[in-house]
């Protein structure tokens, strides 16, 4: 890993289980030190009850973790709109129909959380080590929630990630045509929105995670190894991905989800 990311512990409690990951990443581990204090790594994994990514130093925003039980999440769980979401509608959820999804990018796992909760079983890919570890977490947290919550228990079974250290494009190639009733994809574009503070929160994410120049290349696996379809989720005004012209797309205020179809779904 980087040189400009390291793993601190919040407190004593949590030092061995940061040892094990900074071995894991290959990464240095320093200790309890306050994020704050630090000067000589950009960013750090911080462990206590939950694993965060924080950028150092004094004017640092806030961290930034997965969290599949509270705060945005949450909300929409439960006033988002249901069905009746785009991405409900982008991947063919209708009628009793919840496709399995392969979410080949999944990020900090919003989208497939989303899927997860209006009823669909979802398998993430996550190629970048810290950002799995980060869902992995998530996960773990989620199912203790579950004990204590029907909803979330139900959710949870259908929430899974890919814990193997592998590309999506290297995962797709590896499935049997049409054997993914529904591959979504939603590469890392640049950002060029207006809200400074989504950009701000969210700045350690991008610089660890970079922007997917190869994105390009998942179009085709992602479509062979589809059933129903393969759904490209991008910003308003962005290119078609590969430059090809999708089925149909769905278009909202900021983003618009582009769909490839192959099978009508039932």
């Amino acid at each position: 890993m980087s040189n400009a990311l390291a793993i601190v512990a919040s407190a004593a409690e949590y030092l061995a289980a940061a040892q094990s990951l900074a071995t894991q990443l290959q990464i240095s581990c320093l200790d309890c030190r306050d994020p704050v204090e630090i000067d000589e790594f950009s960013y750090v994994l911080q462990l206590d009850e939950r694993l965060q990514l924080r950028a150092t130093g004094r004017k640092a925003p806030g961290p930034v973790a997965v969290d599949f039980v509270g705060g945005a999440l949450a909300h929409r769980r439960k006033y988002g709109g249901g069905k009746g979401q785009q991405i409900a509608k982008a991947v063919g959820v209708r009628g009793g129909f919840y496709p399995r999804v392969v979410d080949a990018t999944a990020g900090l796992g919003r989208d497939a959380f989303v899927l997860a909760s209006l009823g669909c079983h979802v398998l993430m890919l996550e190629r970048n080590p810290v950002v799995r570890l980060l869902l992995s977490d998530g996960l773990r947290r989620l199912r203790l929630a579950a004990q204590e919550d029907r909803e979330l228990a139900a959710i949870a079974t259908r929430l899974e990630l890919c814990e193997e250290d592998i590309s999506a494009v290297e995962w797709l190639a590896q499935q049997s045509p049409e054997s993914v009733q529904v591959v979504y994809l939603d590469p890392m574009f640049p950002e060029r929105g207006k809200s400074a503070k989504v950009k701000k929160e969210m700045a350690a994410f991008h610089q660890l995670v970079g922007s997917d120049e190869d994105a390009d290349g998942l179009l085709a696996p992602a479509f062979s190894a589809c059933y129903y379809r393969t759904v490209v989720k991008r910003p308003r005004l962005a290119p078609f991905l590969a430059d090809k012209k999708p089925t149909l797309s769905l278009e909202g205020k900021s983003g618009r989800f582009d769909i490839y179809t192959k099978h009508g779904v039932p």
